[in-house]
C-alpha cells in the first residue's frame, strides 16, 4: 500500500519512547498531524530534523497540530535520542517497517538508507501534502507551512 494525497490515514498502532503502545486513533481525525519517517537516531541529517522539529515544536503545538517522528530504531534508541536531545514530540518504533509499507515510504540511495519522508494530515485524517527530500533542513518549513494554511 502507498498512501497519496487525498487518502484517508488508515488507523495503525506502534510503541513510542517510552514503550507504550501509540493509537493513532487517539489522533487522527481530531488535529492537524506531522507524521516524518527518518531514517536513523542519532545521525548528522536525523538529529538535524529532529532537533529542528523539536525548535519549532511549540508553533506546530500553537496550530494545533501534533508531531510524530517515526524510523525503525528501537524503543530504547528513541528513548535515548529523545532524552538526549531534548524532544518533546512522540517517537514511534517501526523495527518490522510495517508504518513504512502502510504509508508507502520507499528506500532511497538504491535500497541502502530507509525513506526521509513528511506527510501531513488534515483534522479529518486526510493526506494533503507528501514531502520526500534527502534533505532534512527543507522537512519543517514545508510542513509547517502547509498547517498554518490549514488552519488559516
Amino acid at each position: 500500500m502507498s498512501l497519496k494525497i487525498g487518502d484517508i490515514v488508515p488507523n495503525f498502532t506502534a510503541k513510542d519512547s517510552h514503550g507504550e503502545v501509540f493509537e493513532s486513533q487517539s489522533v487522527l481525525g481530531r488535529k492537524p498531524l506531522v507524521i516524518y519517517f527518518y531514517p536513523k537516531d542519532n545521525t548528522p541529517g536525523c538529529t538535524t530534523e529532529a532537533c529542528s522539529f523539536r525548535d519549532q515544536y511549540e508553533d506546530f503545538k500553537d496550530l494545533g497540530a501534533e508531531v510524530i517522528g517515526i524510523s525503525s530504531d528501537s524503543v530504547k534508541s528513541h528513548q535515548k535520542f529523545a532524552n538526549k536531545h531534548q524532544l518533546p514530540f512522540i517517537l514511534l518504533s517501526d523495527q518490522d517497517k510495517k508504518l513504512r509499507h502502510l504509508f508507502g515510504v520507499r528506500d532511497t540511495l538504491f535500497g541502502l538508507l530507509p525513506g526521509r519522508v513528511t506527510y501531513v494530515i488534515d483534522r479529518n485524517g486526510v493526506v494533503i501534502l507528501i514531502f520526500d527530500s534527502l534533505n532534512a533542513g527543507k522537512h519543517i518549513p514545508k510542513a509547517l507551512e502547509t498547517v498554518k494554511e490549514l488552519v488559516l
